[in-house]
């Protein structure tokens, strides 16, 4: 990865403009089209209404049983066998949690679950970097629904994530300064609306290539105010819904590899798309990609900016931008 080109954005209103021969969806107007056709996280192209209604009546469902969320425990001691801890104390107390270690949660995408890649390599990329409680999120009854009713659902899962980390927290002590949540794709939101219900106390949160269809306006999407670092890797977006990320930036820090959207080796948008979380547990294992942050739309085309640098992703708690 010795030639990967990292653009940097801060808190800044620059938008990259860049073209890209794949598209996951048709556009009109600057806008997704209402019938676009969108990957899930295990690479099916879906046609999907995006003017249909959601199905209220599984949101409100999710949101009156957050136990039906699914969290399995991975650490140093069942790197491959996971415990799964339920809100419950006994399932907790009784796991491999240590309280004296930091703890990371995954979260998938649409149609995604516990045995996703995107939570496969995370968690072993954290595993093998150092002592870390892994919780892998499934919250798949939702994601398996319609895209429209999986993004209406979304602020009741992520408050249920959220419900389920403050019964962590009183269960065994921890703070929820030693918690990093990594969301792929909607499951990018998913980790906001945790920390939304959290009030931001959360350590850090990732987003790895936030998902773009419906969220460019959505009041219930990442943000910064989410955590008190959240940073977002896109890689497969776009300033006019082409991609299935999107350019709009989300955290203290938003990082575009090779301008955001057309990632080397890759032929097809969930190549791009995947990139984010293949980046990120590279970076946990390395801590090797840096970006520069950019002070104008010149700088990202010609690849001279030169302000401040950043490592990004990483497994530091600490990290600030």
């Amino acid at each position: 990865m010795a030639d990967l080109d990292i653009c940097l954005v801060v808190d800044t209103p620059f938008v990259v403009i860049l073209v890209c021969a794949i598209t996951a969806a048709t556009v009109k107007d600057g806008k997704y089209s209402r019938f676009a056709h969108i990957r899930d996280d295990e690479g099916v192209l879906r046609r999907v209404d995006l003017e249909a209604a959601p199905n209220t009546d599984f949101i409100k469902h999710v949101a009156r049983n957050p136990a039906n969320n699914a969290y399995y425990l991975y650490t140093r001691q069942n790197p491959t066998s996971p415990q799964e801890l339920t809100f419950n104390a006994a399932s907790i107390t009784s796991s491999n949690f240590n309280a004296n270690a930091p703890t990371v949660v995954s979260v998938h995408g649409w149609w995604g679950n516990a045995d996703t890649s995107n939570n496969v390599v995370i968690r072993n990329a954290f595993l093998e970097k150092g002592d870390y409680n892994v919780i892998v999120m499934d919250w798949s009854q939702l994601a398996a629904q319609d895209y429209v009713t999986a993004v209406a659902g979304i602020p009741a899962v992520g408050g249920g994530l959220g419900q389920f980390l403050n019964f962590l927290g009183l269960t065994t002590g921890i703070a929820f300064e030693s918690i990093h949540l990594a969301g792929f794709s909607l499951g990018a939101h998913v980790v906001g609306n945790a920390g939304k219900q959290l009030n931001g106390r959360l350590a850090r949160i990732t987003g790895l290539d936030p998902a773009g269809p419906l969220w460019d306006l959505n009041p219930n999407r990442l943000h910064s105010s989410d955590a008190i670092y959240v940073e977002a890797i896109h890689t497969d977006a776009s300033p006019n819904g082409v991609g299935i990320g999107f350019m709009v930036t989300v955290g203290h820090v938003d990082f575009f590899p090779n301008g955001g959207l057309a990632q080397p080796g890759c032929t097809t948008s969930q190549c791009h798309h995947n990139r984010a979380w293949e980046m990120f547990a590279a970076s946990v294992t390395y801590d090797h990609l840096t970006g520069r942050q950019c002070s104008s739309i010149s700088q990202v085309l010609n690849d001279n900016c030169v302000g401040q640098s950043l490592n990004m992703g990483n497994a530091d708690l600490q990290k600030r931008g």
